[in-house]
């Protein structure tokens, strides 16, 4: 069996072109075990059969405590400003998890998320006029970013003077793949910590009407939610609620200029929106791996062997390209049947906020398209750069060409 060639799965370079080396690996080695930047096993899980069990077994856990018999309750070491992010319920198992999860989802049901539409399209617009009065739109910067932005920093209550530091301190987070990386995103997440524990301290005197006060208010009722869960929720919220769908939003985007005929039918069909973000969800992936998971015992994937402990990380990106359940996945088809693609997850651990980017993403399109009819790169020659990063794919910049 001829293995994949070795890669820099966090590089920009990567980024720019993953599907030959995800169809390798499904082709060749469904449990791929390699390195991470920092010398760092992990075994790659890339067929989607194997990525659905994976992210429904109960042998692979989220905590990596609970795969060290008499650890449980046990922290490495950490500094003390970071300690509430080991709370956040992305990295943590039943019955934690389901508790946590309880007290947001109520925040994020398709009913109340619909009841944002007039709020996301009118945003559109404003973003789009902004733009032709400069003369000038870069999709990322100027459209994709601060729609979700805007949105989930409403429904917390950040003051918008805050939320562009907060976008410059979230980017340094997502974008860290070694050591390195995180030793340099450090100061951010700590000026982050240090906003919201101020945050949550004036909702406690102030209590508005918003998403964040309601969790203020659970934590004070003590029985819900301590104060480093607390933070760690806000920071998850805000973090997870804008930077994966400002991805989701600039990769439909580049899809469909690099696809015009599509575009255009898309245009002249806006009913069929839906669908369409479905499949381009699935074709241009934002999230390229599911969180980690850990071995809880020796187990094994597919007919590999894990030991216990052992990182292992389900492949989206390469599960939502698998000729095995998508027919000519490879291939661009807004109106594909049956598209159970896994771009927001699956199982417990399914993305909470999977409504609100559906719909920030629906709007965007549609408006973009109908005022932009000829939605073009305004540099075509010019490369696009992609950010770094192991579990987020998504451009640097994307300038589009406004009508003269």
């Amino acid at each position: 069996m001829s293995h994949p060639r070795k890669v820099n799965l966090a590089s920009c370079q990567f980024k720019a072109d993953p599907y030959p080396f995800y169809a390798a690996l499904r082709a060749n080695a469904p449990v791929y075990r390699t390195t991470l930047p920092g010398r760092r096993p992990v075994w790659l899980v890339s067929r989607y059969a194997d990525v659905v069990a994976l992210l429904k077994d109960e042998r692979l856990v989220k905590d990596r405590r609970n795969t060290t018999p008499g650890r449980n309750g046990k922290q490495p070491w950490m500094p003390a400003f970071l300690r509430p992010l080991a709370q956040n319920m992305l990295d943590l198992d039943p019955p934690d998890h389901t508790r946590l999860r309880a007290l947001v989802h109520k925040a994020f049901t398709p009913a109340r998320i619909a009841q944002l539409r007039a709020r996301v399209e009118a945003l559109c617009d404003e973003l789009l006029d902004a733009a032709e009065r400069r003369g000038r739109l870069e999709v990322i910067e100027g459209y994709a970013l601060p729609i979700p932005l805007t949105i989930i920093a409403e429904l917390l209550g950040v003051p918008p003077e805050e939320r562009a530091a907060f976008r410059r301190w979230s980017a340094n987070v997502v974008s860290v793949a070694s050591a390195v990386d995180f030793a340099r995103a450090l100061p951010g997440i700590w000026r982050v910590m240090r906003y919201l524990r101020a945050l949550c301290a004036r909702r406690r005197a102030e209590p508005q009407d918003d998403l964040l006060t309601a969790l203020v208010q659970a934590e004070e009722a003590g029985d819900k939610l301590s104060e480093d869960e607390l933070l760690a929720m806000v920071f998850l919220l805000l973090l997870a609620g804008h930077e994966t769908t400002v991805n989701l939003i600039g990769n439909s985007i580049h899809t469909l200029i690099a696809h015009p005929e599509a575009a255009e039918g898309l245009r002249r069909s806006p009913e069929r929106i839906k669908p369409a973000v479905e499949e381009l969800a699935r074709y241009a992936s934002p999230v390229v791996m599911a969180t980690e998971r850990y071995a809880r015992e020796d187990l094994e994937l597919a007919g590999v062997a894990v030991p216990r402990g052992g990182l292992v990380l389900g492949v989206l990106a390469s599960a939502n390209r698998d000729e095995r359940q998508f027919a000519e996945p490879d291939r661009l088809d807004l109106g594909r049947e049956a598209n159970h693609h896994l771009a927001f997850g699956q199982g417990m651990h399914y993305c909470l906020g999977a409504p609100l980017a559906r719909l920030e993403t629906q709007v965007a399109l549609t408006t973009l398209l109908r005022r932009l009819p000829e939605l073009r790169l305004d540099r075509p020659g010019q490369p696009l750069r992609w950010n770094p990063g192991l579990f987020v794919r998504g451009l640097e910049q994307l300038p589009v060409a406004l009508p003269a």
